[in-house]
This record gives structure tokens, C-alpha cells and sequence, in this order.
């Protein structure tokens, strides 16, 4: 399968092609996609820019239908499309399933909260009138990552369309090709220009990042990335949404029931085997209920089959990439060399093909020391650090160390104590109970982070504030 870059509604083939290999088993290739270069960049955000000075005049009301056509459109090509994507990067098939469902929900989410939230305010005293108008920027760059392809790109797709803006997308080449396919789709619903989707390295990320008609860079990804985004937005004072990576801690409180709570501790910990940036990224548990919460998170961990992501057995599949998975390998030989205690679990369902791909077992770390780097990083991977606190003062302490700040998490029966907690705690989410949003948060939480973890927030009313430009219009009356 060959993946091209498509401008202004025309696929476009490039020189040079890049093999995508499966990350469970890498003697087999999904497909090839193009390598775009600066002068394609220079293509997509002209076509985009031409397409903008037409689609701002849609009515809101056409934008909506459309967008809403888009997300019924992702939803009849799930099948084929959640296979293609499963191959590229390393996920489970029926979390991709899940998430491509999830994406579709997520168009209709914003198109549902379009209307009142870009509404134009209006006042007026008997000497005059003031109205508040909220106008599209223009061309919007949007880079999205490997880990959640789908939801990502649709985070962002929805919005910037919906109020008025076009947009030109640079996928991760970790996880380009089903992204693409599922944007052409889509891009047969809106006139030429609108959508566009341009490959490629640092070279077509600093031309997209830099072209003077990019009025605004929303990039989601990891923290290095994002100093160079800021940089090169800077010296042409763009505006940026970042969306970057997070430490997330999970807080038990003395009063929970582990039977009820562990199960669900090690779904958010190892769902998409601990690659998505809200992950549980490290636990503390009160120093009298630690012995019996690592021994129950053991047995549950060691439950995993680890396998390839297509295999019907597995429930934990490959790491994404080869830089990820040397980056966790170089943390896992770190680990062994600390005082803490480091437990490999899960079986694995394919032992023969183990070495062909990106395989690690899930791992639990006792003991660590507060400051130990398995405590303090974003090791978006299957390691999950488990640390022992006395009071509830020490381990608001504990979690609040940090320059991460995207989610965090309480776990109590005493709903009012964990609220009090949950506001003591500095990050942008957090959630009681539970390690993400319900279908009323996904709809109406503002998602993002605050410190290193991310400017500006996607999902809710919000999402648009991100991608709108004010206008202030002030009539004095005749006298």
C-alpha cells in the first residue's frame, strides 16, 4: 500500500518513499509513504490558504453538517481503517476499534457545543454598543503523534473546521498511514484546500512551522519536540497549542477497597501498554496497604499475554518504535542498577516471534525512592513505580514535585475528602475514581495540562478558543 500527501484534494506523489514495518513482527512491511519537502509544504499551505478566503463565508450552520458527515463517514470506514492503523503502530485491535469510535464522538461533541460557543456577545447602553465577534485565524498546522492516531487528529480536525479555518496536517511517520486514509476520506466532504496532509521529517516540520501563512501550530507530542515548535514559532510571534506528555499520579487513599480499585489502577496503567500521555505513570499507596496492593497489582499484571496486536489472545501488544523501545530498555538497565525492586510479568504468546518485534513484559517497580528517575519521568512505556507515603500532607508533597502537571487521579470511597485532594493537586485534569473521562467529561473537560505538560486545552467549549480570533466592534450613538 502506498500512502501519498494530499494537497488541495489531489493525491500527490513524491521522489522518495518511506517503508513502514510492523511493529510486532518487523519482517513484515504495511505499506510506503511519501516524503514530502519544503516545496510541498509551500503547496499545501497555498491551496490551504486559498481554500480559507471561502470557507470562512460558510455558514456555521454547513460547517457543522459537513463535520458531522466527517465523523459518520470514519465510523462506516472503521473496519478496514482500525486493521491498517493496528499494523503501523503496535495497538491492540480492538483498543483502535474503541478509539476510532471514540474519535467519531469526539467530531460530534464539538459540533454539538459550536453554536453557543461561537456566539457573538452584544451589549448596549444608551450611548453605544459593543459586539464581541469570533473569526477564524486561517491556515492551521496541526502535528499529531503515533499513540492515539486517530482521536489526536480528530481533536484537532473538528474544531479548526468548524470555526471557520483550514488546515494542513503532518502526521508522525510512526503512524501516518491510516490517519492519511481515514483524512482523504474525509476531504471528498469539504471543497479543495481545506484538508491537507504533507509527510516527512524535520525538514517539512520546520518549513510548516515557520511559512508565514500558519497562523497558529497545534502540535500534541513529546516536551524536545515542542522547545523546537516554540522556537520556531517565535520569531514570527505565531500563536501554539501544545499538547505534551504528563507524570500522572495515582493516589490511593487508606479507605479503598483493592479488590475494586487494582483492577482498574492496572487498566491505566497498561492500556496501550502505557503509551498515551494520561497514563498512571506512578502510584502511591498508604504504607499500610502497600504489601497488599503490590501483591494484588502483581497477580493482576502477570495476567497480561503479551503477543502480536492482531492476535486474538494478546491483551498487551508491541512498543510503537525502535527510539522508544531502546529509550525504555535504557531505563529498565537503569532501574536494575538502583536500590528499588523490578518485577517482569506477563506471559509471552509468541515466543519465537519475540525478537521480531518491539516486545516487553510488564514491569513493576517496589521501593523506589521518591527521587528515583522511574518516579520523576514520563517513561511512556510498561513500567509503572509504586510508592509508599504516611500522610496525606506528604503525598500532595510527593505528587506535586514535579514539572509535569496533564492528570492525576484520587481513589477513596469519601467522595468529599478525595475532592479536596483532587484541588490540592496541580495539574490540569483530574479525575475521582477513575483514570479518565467519562463519556460527560470527554464531552465537556477542557484536555490538557498545565507546567511542561502543555499551552491551551482541547475538547469542551474551549477547544475552539484555541483556534478563533477576536474582534471587538464599539458603535458610539449620534447625539
Amino acid at each position: 500500500m502506498k500512502i501519498n500527501l494530499l494537497i488541495n484534494n489531489v493525491e500527490i506523489e513524491t521522489e522518495n518513499y518511506s517503508e513502514v514495518n510492523d511493529p510486532g513482527r518487523l519482517t513484515d512491511v504495511v505499506g510506503h509513504v511519501a516524503i514530502g519537502k519544503a516545496q510541498h509544504v509551500e503547496q499545501a499551505v497555498k491551496a490551504a490558504h486559498e481554500a480559507f478566503l471561502l470557507w470562512r463565508n460558510v455558514s456555521l450552520t454547513e460547517r457543522i453538517r459537513l463535520c458531522l458527515k466527517a465523523a459518520d463517514r470514519l465510523e462506516a470506514e472503521s473496519s478496514s481503517l482500525a486493521k491498517i492503523i493496528s499494523k503501523e503502530n503496535g495497538m491492540l485491535l480492538e483498543t483502535t476499534k474503541a478509539e476510532i469510535h471514540v474519535a467519531a464522538t469526539g467530531i460530534r461533541n464539538v459540533a454539538s457545543l459550536a453554536e453557543s460557543a461561537l456566539k457573538s456577545e452584544y451589549i448596549e447602553d444608551g450611548m453605544s454598543w459593543v459586539q464581541v465577534e469570533k473569526r477564524p485565524m486561517g491556515v492551521i498546522a496541526g502535528i499529531v503523534p503515533w499513540n492515539a492516531p486517530m482521536i489526536l487528529t480528530m481533536q484537532k480536525l473538528a474544531p479548526v473546521l468548524i470555526a471557520g479555518n483550514t488546515i494542513v496536517f503532518k502526521p508522525s511517520p510512526f503512524a501516518a498511514m491510516g490517519v492519511s486514509i481515514a483524512l482523504k476520506k474525509i476531504s471528498e466532504i469539504f471543497p479543495p484546500g481545506v484538508i491537507n496532509v504533507v509527510h516527512g521529517d524535520a525538514d517539512v516540520g520546520s518549513a510548516l512551522t515557520t511559512h508565514p501563512l500558519i497562523r497558529k501550530i497545534s502540535f500534541t507530542g513529546g516536551g524536545e519536540t515542542a522547545k523546537h515548535v516554540m522556537k520556531a514559532a517565535a520569531d514570527a510571534l505565531k500563536s501554539i497549542h501544545l499538547e505534551l506528555g504528563g507524570n500522572d499520579a495515582a493516589i490511593i487513599l487508606h479507605d479503598v477497597d483493592l479488590d475494586e480499585v487494582v483492577p482498574k489502577i492496572a487498566s491505566a496503567v497498561f492500556r496501550r501498554s502505557g503509551q498515551y500521555c494520561y497514563a498512571i505513570k506512578r502510584i502511591y499507596v498508604p504504607s499500610n496497604l502497600y504489601k497488599q496492593f503490590c501483591e494484588k497489582m502483581c497477580v493482576l499484571t502477570d495476567e497480561y499475554k503479551i503477543g502480536h496486536q492482531l492476535n486474538k489472545e494478546a491483551n498487551f501488544g508491541p512498543i510503537n518504535n525502535k527510539r522508544q523501545f531502546e529509550n525504555i530498555k535504557d531505563l529498565i538497565n537503569r532501574i536494575k542498577s538502583s536500590n528499588a525492586k523490578m518485577i517482569e510479568l506477563g506471559k509471552k504468546l509468541e515466543p519465537e516471534n519475540w525478537d521480531n518485534g518491539y516486545y516487553l513484559r510488564p514491569i513493576i517497580v517496589t521501593n523506589p525512592e521518591p527521587d528515583d528517575e522511574i518516579v520523576r519521568c514520563e517513561q511512556f512505556g510498561p513500567i509503572i513505580p509504586i510508592i509508599s507515603y504516611e500522610s496525606e500532607e506528604e503525598v500532595i508533597r510527593m505528587v506535586n514535585d514535579t514539572e509535569y502537571g496533564l492528570g492525576s487521579s484520587i481513589w477513596s470511597t469519601d467522595e468529599e475528602k478525595a475532592l479536596k485532594i483532587a484541588r490540592e493537586i496541580e495539574a490540569g485534569m483530574t479525575f475521582i475514581n477513575g483514570a479518565g473521562q467519562t463519556s460527560l467529561g470527554y464531552k465537556y473537560m477542557p484536555f490538557g495540562g498545565i507546567k511542561q505538560s502543555g499551552i491551551g486545552r482541547e475538547n469542551s467549549k474551549m477547544a475552539f478558543d484555541e483556534y478563533i480570533e477576536i474582534h471587538a466592534i464599539n458603535l458610539h450613538k449620534r447625539e
